[in-house]
């Protein structure tokens, strides 16, 4: 896990000054290299070979700075004979030699969370990100070539662009928690797509192609999908050897164990267990954060069996009037498995507190009240681990959300699709466009992928890496897996959803590995009692809100809604309203506090 910044094309490069905003990430060193036509700048937060995985690392005449993981690099060496040629244990050296052999093909044999840049021994230059978005990368044009980044922020620090929002983008954010698609709120910056695959030429983008997340689904080469680039002038590229592109994604093929509930369970089992056995593959100490929820208990189950010593947990409650707070539940589930188990509170002190802390990790934004426990779970988990597992995209892929279930019934049973509410129509019709699935899958199917393409990397995803990165840790999602993917999305609906129950094989395989886990109790939810905290002050944030030239650009009746609203409005205006104050004006984070809240 890293950060990574450099430019391609040029000879105006500013990677020393980009990369010393990300040395949060990186914090066990930085390398910067200039080579002919790139500069190359990695911070590192050492987990795989701690004396030779620096970087930017050379091999078969290629070379890459990475963040991330690669968690089939042994099979790869194995696999394909390369033992003989490696010269550290790195995960990322693999793919140079495998690069050497068969150029960008080799990109589609990686198993892992990942965002790079490769300068092959051919003399072409790459960008990528892993197909589920887990890691996060950000480009820019400008006149000196080609700028790439982990982080927002890395442009700004080295003056290679101002903070000017994007109305827009800043409108889906109140409306959806989160922004769409490959756009961010910075006008002239956006993420790479996840799943997308740039050459780069010249210091201009040549090329382009992406990979869909689920992985018998193919890959498609299309400029609306990966951010519009054709309308920046950019072709996308022809099918060829290293992508074929099919004229549409292939439906999900029959499961090999369709029908036979015993063989599917003996099934996920294996999958699953091998899933963690490769995301702990570490040269420092790992643990997991572990709530009260069936996704958390799976992963620690399988922890248990894996690992001789206790397994380290962490746990977060609470401290409010009527919270729901899932740490006696989690509790059960540490004792039955004999984990390292430690619980961390998260009171109104904690709330004030991490505020501004999180919304200046969260440089690209997301306004998920979620942040706040995961902060503070990171908080709590450094210094004794490196590296966490969590628990991330089980909902996705095994059907668990109750919005599926929605969407199964009829109207007048209460059904409706599984969209967002409240959303004015324009923001709605966009969300429809990056939420619109492939031909050929089932509506449940399409609700899940409707959740893969847009919630879970603009806002889970996003959530995980900058709350941890900014503790220097490192979070893996051993269900956002290829392999995993590829066995729960393709099975039948039956084994996803059977009445009020979602993630019904999961549930069913979790009741035989681990019965505390009680997977068929009646969850309470997770919510974070924001409204609790933020309620005695409203008064006093309301008048503030029109103070905050963002706040009333984007949303001038910001005062009156967050007087007469709850927690729906609240929460996401107050942590805007912040955010805007740190990223846009400048402020620090105490003082962007002071000025939206005032004295706590």
């Amino acid at each position: 896990m890293c950060g990574i910044a450099g430019q391609l094309g040029g000879a105006d490069s500013r990677a020393e000054l980009m990369i010393s905003g990300l040395t949060h990430r990186g914090p066990d060193g930085v390398r910067v290299e200039h080579v002919a036509g790139a500069a190359l700048a990695h911070a590192r937060l050492s987990i795989i070979d701690l004396e030779g995985g620096w970087q930017p690392l050379h091999a078969a005449g290629s070379t890459v700075i990475g963040n991330g993981e690669i968690y089939n690099y042994v099979e790869l060496a194995e696999e394909h004979q390369l033992k003989g040629q490696l010269a550290t244990g790195s995960d990322f050296e693999p793919l140079l030699c495998l690069y050497a052999k068969e150029g960008e093909k080799a990109f589609e044999r990686l198993r892992g969370m990942y965002a790079f840049c490769l300068l092959g021994c051919d003399g072409r230059a790459w960008l990528a990100r892993d197909p589920f978005g887990i890691k996060p990368l950000y480009i820019m044009q400008h006149a000196g070539g080609l700028a790439f980044a982990s982080e927002p922020r890395a442009f700004f620090k080295a003056g290679l662009m101002q903070t000017v929002l994007d109305d827009e983008a800043a409108r889906e954010l109140l409306a959806f928690n989160y922004t769409l698609g490959a756009r961010t709120v910075f006008q002239g910056l956006r993420r790479l797509a996840p799943g997308e695959v740039i050459e780069v030429t010249g210091g201009r983008i040549a090329a382009n192609q992406r990979r869909l997340p689920l992985p018998f689904m193919g890959r498609v080469a299309s400029a609306s999908e990966t951010g519009g680039e054709a309308r920046a002038g950019t072709q996308t590229r022809a099918p060829g050897p290293g992508f074929p592109t099919p004229a549409a994604a292939r439906p999900a093929p029959p499961h090999k164990g369709e029908g036979n509930e015993a063989s599917l369970i003996r099934q996920i089992d294996a999958v699953l267990e091998d899933s963690v056995r490769v995301h702990q593959r570490s040269d420092v100490p790992y643990g997991l954060f572990l709530s009260g929820g069936i996704d958390s208990a799976s992963i620690a189950t399988l922890m248990a069996r894996l690992n001789e010593r206790p397994v380290t947990a962490y746990t977060c409650g609470f401290d409010a009037p009527g919270a729901r707070d899932e740490r006696a539940q989690a509790e059960r589930v540490a004792r039955a498995l004999n984990l390292d188990w430690r619980e961390t509170s998260f009171g109104e002190e904690d709330f004030w507190r991490i505020v501004p802390e999180v919304a200046w990790a969260l440089d690209d934004p997301t306004a998920d009240y979620a942040t706040l426990p995961t902060y503070k779970l990171a908080e709590a988990a450094k210094g004794s681990l490196t590296v966490v597992l969590t628990g991330e995209g089980g909902d996705e892929l095994f059907g668990g959300y109750g919005r599926y279930r929605r969407a199964l019934r009829p109207g007048w049973l209460g059904g409706r699709p599984a969209e967002p509410r409240g959303a004015d129509a324009g923001a709605l019709a966009r969300w429809r466009t990056e939420a619109q699935a492939p031909p050929g899958l089932t509506p449940l199917q399409q609700a899940q992928w409707a959740d893969v393409a847009t919630w879970l990397p603009n806002d889970l995803l996003l959530k995980l890496d900058r709350c941890l990165m900014a503790h220097g840790l490192e979070g893996r999602t051993p269900f956002l897996d290829p392999e995993v993917a590829a066995f729960a999305f393709p099975l039948p609906d039956r084994f996803k959803v059977q009445g009020r129950y979602g993630k019904w094989l999961l549930r069913k395989w979790l009741e035989g590995v681990c019965p505390a886990a009680e997977p068929w109790a009646r969850k309470q939810g997770f919510t974070v009692p924001v409204e609790a905290w933020i309620a005695p002050r409203a008064a006093d944030i309301a008048a503030r809100l029109g103070q905050v030239e963002a706040v009333r650009r984007v949303k001038p009746d910001a005062p009156a809604a967050f007087t007469s609203a709850g927690d729906g409005v609240r929460w996401p205006l107050l942590f805007f309203a912040v955010w805007s104050r740190i990223h846009l004006e400048g402020a620090s984070p105490a003082a962007a506090l002071a000025s939206v809240v005032g004295t706590v």
